[in-house]
């Protein structure tokens, strides 16, 4: 009688709110084991927490400020003390501020590589180190699943304008560094990119103005949270996927938009 499998554990960077919560949801009623890390919105992470943790049984919130290297670095330490195993990192937390080629400047790049790029890199520097470290005591991981990064984009990516342009060079980098980690880090890990289309409205955008532009794709409506959030659960669960990315968003990608959606 073979051994039973051991829970598995994914870190969700942002999940305290919006998109990031949803991913965390979807996950823990897949049996997940979640730990929801935030920057400032600890009420919401409580809340998400929570909610992971009456569909999965365990769910902790981790604090970090993924523009601070050290506390990058010390981010799945802590998860892996807490849960002992951590398989899955999803990177959903990005900083969007907006910025175009005449108001650029380095202050406004390095925040958003950081947060946005470097942030993702090195978690998934440290999940590799993690899974070397786990099949050094375990070989029979070495036989099954062994970890997953899976990195959330941009559809702008594949159809660009000049806003938000910091954001737009992180997220381009990090589509780069997708494939190069996928080659560095096998066979013990697997990174794919997930890259959605205007999928929730924001301050920018009234509630009328979203519906409208949600509906300019091919397809006549572009992503929902619940879109990307069973993409990315797709993404770990599918063990031949590395080094792609899978567009999420009703085809909005194949239509020329000359501005961001937020400035249209």
């Amino acid at each position: 009688m073979s051994a039973p499998s051991p829970l598995r554990t994914v870190l969700v960077t942002g999940a305290a709110k919006r998109l990031g919560r949803e991913i965390a949801l979807t996950l823990a009623k897949d049996g997940w084991q979640v730990a929801v890390h935030y920057r400032d919105s600890a009420d919401d992470a409580t809340k998400t927490v929570a909610d992971c943790a009456a569909l999965a049984g365990a769910s902790v919130a981790f604090c970090a400020n993924l523009i601070d290297e050290t506390a990058v670095r010390n981010l799945l330490p802590q998860v892996i003390r807490q849960f002992g195993r951590v398989d899955a990192v999803v990177n959903s937390a990005s900083t969007f501020e907006h910025d175009t080629s005449a108001s650029f400047s380095f202050d406004a790049m390095d925040k958003h590589l950081h947060s946005n790029t470097g942030a993702a890199i090195i978690l998934a520097q440290a999940l590799h180190a993690h899974v070397l470290a786990r099949e050094g005591t375990d070989r029979s991981s070495a036989l099954g699943p062994r970890g997953v990064v899976v990195n959330l984009l941009d559809q702008k990516l594949w159809n660009q304008n000049p806003d938000f342009f910091s954001y737009t060079l992180s997220k381009a980098a990090l589509e780069a560094a997708n494939t190069m980690l996928a080659m560095a880090l096998s066979p013990q890990i697997r990174v794919v990119g997930v890259a959605p289309g205007l999928t929730l409205t924001s301050h920018l955008l009234s509630q009328e103005k979203f519906e409208t532009l949600h509906q300019l794709s091919l397809l006549g409506r572009s992503s929902t949270a619940a879109d990307v959030a069973a993409t990315v659960k797709f993404a770990i669960d599918n063990q031949s996927l590395t080094g792609t990315t899978i567009l999420v968003d009703g085809g909005q990608h194949l239509m020329k938009f000359e501005r961001d959606f937020s400035m249209l």
